[in-house]
Parts: C-alpha cells; sequence; structure tokens
C-alpha cells in the first residue's frame, strides 16, 4: 500500500504507460537504443540516482559493471514507497498513514484491522478498507515500469515487494518474477483450515464491492485475500525464492522502503555477507 491519493487531474485519468507507452512500458517495438531521447543505459542510471538514493561510489560501480555486461541478475525489492504517486496510502506516515486514519471502523488498535484473530471474529472493518483501497483503482508509476524494463532486458532475476496492491502485475511483470513477501490481492481462500478452497480476484472484487462478506461456497467460512496478516505466516515462496536467488544475485536495488519490517527487510543481509565473501 501507499501515502494520500494526489488528485491530479492533469494525468489522473490517463495510465501513464497511455501517456507514453514506450516510455513506461518499455516495448519491444520501440527502439533498442532510445527511449524519449534517452537509451536504456540512461534510463537506468537515472532511475538509480534520483529515484533509489544509492550511494554515488556504490551506484557507479554498479552501473559501469553493468555497462560492461557483468551485471546479470538483478534482483528489487520494493515498499509501500513505490506506490505513493499512485494515490495509495502507505501504513505509517504522521497524519496520512493508513493507521492514522481508522478511526471510523473503532477498533481496539489500528493493527487490528490487519490482525487475523480480530478479522475471525469482526471481518467487517477490513472488508470496508478494502473497498477504498481495491486493486483496479490505481495506475502503476514509473518504479514498476522500470522494474519491467529490467525485466524485458533479461537483467531481472527477482522482484521481492512488501506490497499488495498487485500493481506489478497490472504493469505485467510475470508472476514467476514476483515474490509477493506479503501476500496479494490477486487470489483468496477459504479461512476454514479443512476447506481452504481458493477464490479469484474478480470474484473477490464482486463481493466487497456489493458490501457483502465474501462467504465460502462449499462450507459458508469467511474467505479472505491472500494477504498476510499480523499472527500469519509469510508465503512459502517467499522462503524458497531467496535461498538460490541470493546466491547468484550481483546487483541489488532496494526502493521505497525504510526496511523495518522483518523478516523482508533480513534479505540485505544475504546480499552484504554475499558480496562479503
Amino acid at each position: 500500500m501507499a501515502e494520500p491519493r494526489n488528485d491530479n487531474e492533469s494525468s489522473s485519468k490517463v495510465p501513464l504507460h497511455e501517456q507514453d507507452p514506450e516510455k513506461y512500458s518499455g516495448s519491444s517495438d520501440s527502439s533498442e537504443d532510445e527511449i524519449d531521447g534517452q537509451n536504456q543505459e540512461d534510463l537506468i542510471r537515472q532511475m538509480l540516482r534520483m529515484k533509489l538514493h544509492q550511494g554515488k561510489s556504490r551506484t557507479n560501480e554498479d552501473l559501469a559493471k553493468k555497462k560492461s555486461g557483468k551485471v546479470k541478475n538483478i534482483i528489487t525489492m520494493a515498499g509501500a514507497g513505490i506506490s505513493t504517486s499512485a494515490g495509495i496510502p502507505d501504513f505509517r506516515s504522521p497524519e496520512t498513514g493508513l493507521y492514522n486514519n481508522l478511526q471510523k471502523y473503532d477498533l481496539p488498535n489500528p493493527q487490528a484491522i490487519f490482525d487475523i484473530e480480530y478479522f475471525e471474529e469482526r471481518p467487517e472493518p477490513f472488508f470496508q478498507l478494502a473497498k477504498e483501497l481495491y486493486p483496479g483503482q490505481f495506475e502503476p508509476t514509473p518504479c514498476h515500469y522500470f522494474i519491467k524494463l529490467l525485466e524485458q532486458k533479461g537483467l531481472l532475476l527477482r522482484h521481492y515487494t512488501q506490497n499488495i496492491d498487485t500493481l506489478e502485475r497490472v504493469a505485467n511483470i510475470s508472476g514467476d518474477k514476483l515474490v509477493e513477501a506479503h501476500g496479494t490481492f490477486h487470489s483468496s481462500h477459504c479461512i476454514e483450515p479443512k476447506c481452504r478452497k481458493e477464490y479469484t480476484q474478480e470474484w473477490m472484487k464482486e463481493q466487497i464491492m456489493r458490501d457483502v462478506i465474501p462467504t465460502c461456497k462449499e462450507c459458508n467460512s469467511v474467505v479472505k485475500p491472500d494477504i498476510v496478516f499480523f499472527g500469519e505466516q509469510l508465503p512459502d515462496r517467499f522462503f524458497t525464492c531467496l535461498v538460490d536467488d541470493f546466491k547468484i544475485c550481483d546487483l541489488l536495488i532496494i526502493m521505497g522502503t525504510s526496511l523495518t519490517v522483518q523478516p523482508f527487510a533480513n534479505l540485505v543481509d544475504r546480499y552484504i555477507v554475499k558480496t562479503l565473501n
């Protein structure tokens, strides 16, 4: 998730990739040497310097490696910051963050809306919030299309994201390149352990937009989007992919996250240890 919506009428009605598809999508139909007046090396350099805020010496070194063809396996790690310009609020920003604007739901504490035990007892607040933030109302940002560009150039090993907004999928980043560490709205399951029937994003959206608590057709239990609540384990894919990915990663790009949430933040340590070795 990401910060309060910017209702800039001049751009919000036209998706970024429709305003200038070649610039943001990295379409294979465009010139291999030029994107909006810059070659793709310049675009990557600009994104690294202006968007990612990496140290100058490290950035220059990594770019030099890429230009010489040594960088072939890039991992990107992302948090809510890459989606704030799409209008999606993050969780913890003072005054504007999601946790500071939940009073209307009469919660015992802000985190309760994403607590699995609270959800099982009172799912209504979560689904009311989900209606406001449901995927499909927002468009990917240049950061999402930058990640897609890395994939198109054959450089993206994996994209690890804390976000549940599915904007990576909207930007057409391949599912096999994604590790949605905190889950996703892309799929849903019945919460009854003996059932666990799966439901599509389209089905879930229909229930939420009708202000209906989604219930399982098989057992009548509540159906929850596959986002990770407090008290739940991260997806198995997070743990299986990281074992091999970081062994061969030769460039790690971190964007839109302060790396305060574990175990996602610990991924950096795997890259540092590998680099030191």
